[in-house]
């Protein structure tokens, strides 16, 4: 039997602001000694109140027209409630039914073939803290907490499951990695974090229009780990189905020396985050004005940039890709 593969990606952005999302804190926070740039907001004390960062608003909004979204006039916070070591409040403050952004599109090209992925938002949200695992002399394990990244300004694009193989999942994330940057909206450096992708993977018969279980790929930080971690999921769910097995919804990790994904959790029923609105944070009315605005401030994207470049210059498709990967070579040419 013949198995068509179906993604949707999770992309998480940091923005370039100099403060956090919710205080004043600084968000250059990557070269920083450990929990030097916090404050009671970051930290979660009890009592303190979050401002909104109005430059990541605008930065999200810019990313979403980017990306062909509708934005409403009116979108709120809410609270996502978790417990994790790295979360300090016991909550995150995201977006869910009301998000700034919805319905988006991007184009990729695979082999010739130019398709239309689907995104069905761009919301904005704070990021949680760092873990750093050691051991010590005697072998004991532990955790630290690194408290800096807590509340950087964070862009979540999410897509819809319209990605049919690992090779247009890294086009995907290369387009999408290529449009922050010609914005100048996030570094885009995958290494450090400020760029990272999680991926929802599964199979199905072609020709049927039912899911199976879908699996949840994390830790990959690179387009090569995107490309390997999902061709080896793919064919790992294959080889289950085709032995007889059952497919599990769960969260698997990829492992880069194994060149393998491994299960790390079950995930047999969606987790309730029990999301409310954010109490401390009135909604947000996005004008019309302003939207018109930010997309006055637009700069030449990657696509419109290439074929300009092929009518004006008379370049070859081939050059004119290469040269627009980057913002920074394509202002140079």
């Amino acid at each position: 039997m013949e198995y068509e593969t179906i993604i949707g990606l999770e992309v998480h952005a940091q923005l370039l602001t100099e403060s956090k999302m919710f205080c004043r804190c600084s968000a250059d926070y990557a070269s920083a000694p450990p929990n030097t740039h916090v404050c009671p907001v970051c930290l979660g004390m009890p009592g303190v109140l979050p401002t909104i960062n109005k430059k990541a608003i605008e930065y999200a909004v810019m990313t979403a027209l980017a990306l062909n979204c509708t934005i409403p006039e009116h979108t709120r916070f809410d609270r996502k409630n978790y417990p994790y070591p790295d979360l300090m409040k016991g909550y995150q403050i995201s977006q869910y039914d009301n998000p700034l952004s919805r319905n988006g599109w991007l184009t990729i090209e695979v082999e010739g073939k130019t398709r239309r992925i689907g995104i069905t938002r761009v919301h904005q949200e704070e990021d949680v803290a760092k873990l750093v695992h050691r051991s010590d002399p005697s072998g004991e394990s532990y955790s630290l907490v690194d408290v800096n990244r807590s509340g950087v300004p964070l862009m979540e694009i999410v897509s819809e499951p319209d990605i049919r193989s690992p090779e247009e999942a890294r086009e995907y994330l290369m387009k999408l990695h290529g449009i922050l940057q010609y914005l100048g909206v996030c570094t885009g450096n995958m290494e450090e974090g400020s760029f990272r992708c999680d991926a929802n993977v599964s199979i199905r018969p072609v020709g049927s229009t039912k899911f199976m279980s879908k699996v949840e790929v994390k830790n990959m930080n690179s387009f090569k780990a995107v490309y390997r971690a999902l061709a080896f999921e793919v064919e790992r769910q294959r080889k289950v189905v085709e032995e007889g097995g059952r497919l599990v919804q769960e969260t698997r990790g990829w492992v880069e020396e194994k060149g393998a994904t491994v299960s790390q959790r079950s995930k047999e029923q969606a987790h309730d985050y029990r999301y409310f609105p954010e109490p401390d944070l009135p909604p947000l009315e996005l004008s019309r004005k302003l939207v018109e605005e930010i997309r006055s401030r637009l700069p030449e994207l990657p696509d419109a940039r290439r074929d300009r470049f092929i009518s004006q210059y008379g370049l070859s498709a081939y050059d004119a890709n290469l040269l627009t990967v980057s913002r920074a070579m394509a202002d140079c040419f």
